[in-house]
């Protein structure tokens, strides 16, 4: 989960020659900061350096990545004027990029592990574009769905079909699997959750090539997991706010699982790490389909060794040679 960040020094060191977009869109310093945890951590699938939003540039929207910000839409989509005006993405012109960074990982990686490709799922990136940047309410993303929903279905259709474009890009590109990243999905109802953004992640996965499995991964959804495996997916992806045994019996049988240690635990001594790891692990049971992973990003301030103890730990309670 977000393996490449500021918790790297290699990555710290990366960031002062480059400035974020900068950085994404080179694609040999991309497929370096990509490389950089495989090296130092030993975990078993590399995760592409990229954002979820480099994806709406391209709609004119006004993207910049402000220091001590964050991501700042100046233009956002708020009714259906705005929406009307949205062309679809050229996703091959515009993210070419990307796509030569997965080329270059997958060169390097020469089959040692897996390459993950990503895309944020449409109502997560259509919360940027409406809200005009992070939120913790979704209040300005809720009242258009609930009062235009012809602008809600509009933006929330361009993304989507990009989207297809895009995950199908990276996996032409050699990417083994991709991950749809539904982060901010928890924050609705599961009837919202239904009947604004079930149709949308379900036409990307149905629309992508059968040769790499999809992980669907969104953050607070517990109370949205099966609806979230109806709307598709290979894995589901559970964060840490749910026992992971409980989580795959929402899910049911059948699909695979991945997660689900809080990032905060790697900030604890390592002992603390193994138990809780050891806990993760005595919830999967020994099942076939269980991935290992965090319940969403390394944080910046995580040692780097407690990041590599970790795997180590994972790869050791797991009788992984």
């Amino acid at each position: 989960m977000r393996q490449a960040g500021r918790y790297l020094p290699e990555y710290r060191a990366m960031r002062q020659r480059y400035g974020f977009l900068e950085l994404a869109k080179t694609p040999e310093a991309a497929a370096e900061v990509t490389l950089q945890p495989v090296e130092r951590l030993g975990v078993d699938g590399a995760i592409l350096f990229a954002d979820i939003l480099l994806i709406v540039e391209p709609l004119g929207v006004g993207l910049e990545f402000a220091k001590g910000e964050g991501p700042v839409i100046h233009r956002p989509v708020r009714d259906a004027g705005d929406a009307e005006r949205l062309a679809p993405i050229d996703v091959d012109s515009s993210l070419g990029y990307v796509f030569e960074t997965v080329k270059l990982v997958v060169r390097a990686l020469d089959d040692r592990v897996p390459l993950i490709g990503f895309a944020g799922a449409p109502f997560t990136v259509a919360s940027y574009v409406v809200e005009g940047g992070p939120s913790r309410d979704f209040k300005t993303t809720k009242r258009q769905m609930y009062e235009e929903p012809a602008a809600w279905s509009r933006l929330m259709s361009v993304l989507a079909d990009a989207t297809v474009r895009y995950l199908t890009g990276q996996i032409e590109a050699g990417a083994s699997i991709v991950q749809l990243f539904d982060s901010w999905v928890g924050a609705l109802a599961p009837e919202d959750y239904r009947a604004f953004v079930l149709p949308y992640s379900r036409r990307v996965i149905d629309a992508l090539p059968h040769s790499a499995p999809v992980i669907h991964f969104g953050t607070g959804t517990a109370g949205l997991l099966r609806a979230m495996r109806e709307a598709g997916g290979d894995v589901i992806g559970l964060d840490w706010r749910i026992d992971l045994d409980d989580g795959w019996r929402a899910v049911g049988d059948g699909i695979a699982v991945q997660g689900n240690l809080d990032p905060a635990v790697l900030l604890a001594k390592p002992s603390v790490i193994r138990d809780r790891a050891a806990d993760v692990l005595r919830r999967a049971g020994g099942r076939p389909g269980h991935i290992f992973n965090l319940g969403h990003g390394v944080y910046q301030e995580t040692p780097v060794e407690h990041a590599k103890a970790l795997v180590d730990i994972v790869h050791e309670l797991t009788d992984r040679r």
